[in-house]
């Protein structure tokens, strides 16, 4: 593939905002193509065909078909598919995917500890594939050694423990082809006694290798590069916001993400009600996930970032809105 010069790299439009870009970085990004341009997703809305909205993902959570035992046990029942599907990333930039339910991220899956959970997973792709929880299950329900071929179903069923984030991915080999493709997603597991109000959005960290050479080119939270950037997530002032922050990024052995301008407390895996950290930075490793808790008390435009500039350039960086009134995703 042929390499461009940084002058011919900064010519394109090729940088992100965060400034000015590493030669590794540019060397990635030139790997793009001519016809990528991530400016154009800032400037010009987003791609049609992302697999998801970005922008309402954010505030999406499947709470299942929801009956109820004889016992008065909740069971919550839920339909993945997992499917191919080429998504566009960026203007132009399309990426051959495997998703759950059409979708990268998968759907975000909700339940309180001790509902009854049952998840029937269709596999409509020519290859086999599972779904692995984490959290407490049986071993027959641990999605390693019951691959289901194309074409079949399997049900899985467990209670939902403990409370916290947890999450859903795809334990095929190779595990990180079928996890780098996109077969991931998060699995809240709400405590019996709820949370404080608050306002809350779910995080996915990801990236792509789109020359399929063992890289990530792009980086992204919840698929679209630089997508919160085009359009930033409101919040208002005074309120208090969470994230369900999770890292499914294959690749590269750590991701983060860092806050202007504030602190959030940590509430790592979200298993405990106490904050473990009180900080502006996280890093974490792959299926780390943990809860995050912030409040802003001035109006204003502030930035989120991974704090590896290079994934910053690439994609993973947005902008959060705190306005006065309106939270509601546009």
């Amino acid at each position: 593939m042929t390499r461009v010069s940084r002058r011919e790299a900064l010519k394109r439009g090729l940088l992100g905002v965060a400034g000015v870009a590493s030669g590794a970085t540019v060397a990635k990004a030139s790997a793009l193509g001519v016809h990528t341009d991530p400016h154009a997703v800032m400037t010009g809305g987003l791609p049609a065909e992302a697999g998801i909205d970005p922008i309402a993902f954010v505030t999406d959570f499947d709470y299942g078909e929801v009956s109820r035992r004889p016992d008065g046990q909740t069971v919550r029942e839920y339909r993945i598919t997992a499917m191919e599907r080429t998504i566009e990333l960026m203007p132009g930039l399309f990426y051959p995917a495997w998703t759950y339910n059409g979708r990268v991220p998968g759907p975000t899956l909700r339940a309180t500890e001790g509902d009854f959970v049952r998840v029937h997973f269709h596999n409509a792709s020519p290859h086999e594939h599972t779904m692995h929880f984490h959290g407490f299950h049986a071993a027959r329900m641990d999605g390693v050694f019951e691959q289901v071929p194309p074409g079949e179903t399997f049900v899985y069923e467990f209670e939902a423990r403990p409370f916290g984030l947890q999450v859903y991915h795809c334990h095929t080999m190779p595990i990180k082809r079928h996890i780098g493709k996109g077969l991931y997603g998060a699995f809240i597991i709400d405590p019996k006694a709820p949370r404080s109000p608050a306002h809350e959005l779910v995080m996915v960290m990801n990236g792509f290798d789109v020359n399929f050479d063992g890289e990530n080119e792009v980086y992204a939270v919840n698929t679209v590069p630089f997508a919160y950037q085009a359009r930033p997530i409101p919040l208002r002032r005074g309120e208090l916001t969470r994230i369900y922050l999770v890292n499914m990024l294959e690749f590269d052995l750590i991701n983060s993400l860092h806050i202007h301008a504030n602190f959030f407390r940590v509430f790592r895996t979200g298993t405990s009600r106490e904050p473990q950290d009180f900080t502006d930075t996280i890093m974490m490793g792959q299926g780390e996930r943990h809860i995050l808790e912030f409040t802003y008390h001035e109006t204003g435009k502030f930035m989120f970032h991974a704090h590896q500039s290079e994934f910053a350039e690439l994609g993973w960086m947005g902008l959060f809105d705190v306005r006065d009134e309106g939270v509601a995703a546009e």
